[in-house]
């Protein structure tokens, strides 16, 4: 590391319990001091401010926050034994399901996701707080569903939102306008890199093909990092998924067979021979 000049900084990790967080063990050993100190050290560069190296380290050894589940099965406490019925909250700790009552957040109320402005005020007013999340069986991973709060943060975040909502509303539509005119400058810009890659490709193809692929919220290459950045090889990603669905019967093949990669190797040979038509240069001017 002393090549790039990064200094060492060592960064305790805090478990998520009810009670004060102890520290985590990275090893089975018991806390082998050597394998300890290896994955508690991060490098930060020598040119951050103390104060900025000192809000990484704070940002690093923060516990994370609680969190509780709505669960899809029914479960019972390890405490008091209480049932708990499908779509439940239930709270873990060292391993063990507790009902709201034993885990000491049964004081809280939920607030369900919806209003960002309103869970991040509540949440900054009240002394405890949990998020919860439930698991999505098709995409197979937890997703917020809200947060339990203390119910006078909540009340008092509900005032702060009421009498600024004007205000929010106002630079909620500004935003809006500039965000647009970002997109329409940003596929500008794309489909001007896409005529420079494929320079027979017709104009007006191209800046569909930018709009298209540029899409805010859509998730498809130009949204990605390099697409943003237009790198070569992103945007012809890009043209060639466009071409995938405008010129060929891809879409046709893959709702009869459901095998993508076949579909997709059915229309190869259309999409190589569009993109060299594309990438051919402008025939010379007759003499």
């Amino acid at each position: 590391m002393s090549r790039r000049n990064l200094e060492p900084s060592e960064t305790a990790y805090l478990a998520r319990t009810r009670s004060p967080q102890p520290e985590l063990q990275f090893s089975q050993s018991g806390g082998d001091p050597e394998i300890e100190r290896f994955f508690r050290t991060h490098y930060v560069s020598p040119d951050l401010s103390e104060m900025k190296q000192e809000k990484l380290r704070e940002k690093l050894s923060r516990a994370p926050e609680l969190a509780v589940f709505d669960i899809l099965r029914d479960s019972k406490c390890a405490e008091c034994g209480a049932d708990l019925p499908a779509r439940s909250f239930l709270f873990t700790e060292a391993k063990r399901p507790l009902c709201l009552g034993c885990a000491d957040l049964d004081h809280l109320v939920y607030l369900p996701s919806g209003d960002a402005t309103l869970t991040r005020r509540a949440r900054k007013y009240s002394a405890l707080s949990a998020v919860v999340v439930r698991f999505s069986r098709t995409r197979r991973r937890y997703e917020r569903q809200g947060a339990l709060v203390e119910e006078a943060a909540l009340l008092k975040a509900e005032e702060e939102c009421v009498a600024d909502a004007d205000a929010r509303a106002w630079r909620r539509e500004r935003e809006a306008v500039r965000r647009i005119d970002e997109d329409v400058r940003f596929a500008g810009r794309l489909a001007a890199k896409i005529l420079e890659l494929f320079p027979r490709c017709p104009p007006e193809e191209a800046l569909t093909i930018a709009e298209h692929t540029s899409l805010r919220g859509s998730g498809r290459v130009g949204r990605s990092a390099a697409g943003r950045t237009l790198e070569d090889q992103s945007v012809v990603l890009a043209v060639i998924a466009a071409v995938r669905h405008r010129h060929t019967n891809y879409d046709e093949l893959l709702m009869e067979s459901g095998d993508r990669a076949w579909a997709r190797e059915q229309v190869r040979d259309q999409i190589d021979e569009i993109l060299h038509s594309w990438r051919s240069p402008e025939p010379a001017a007759a003499q």
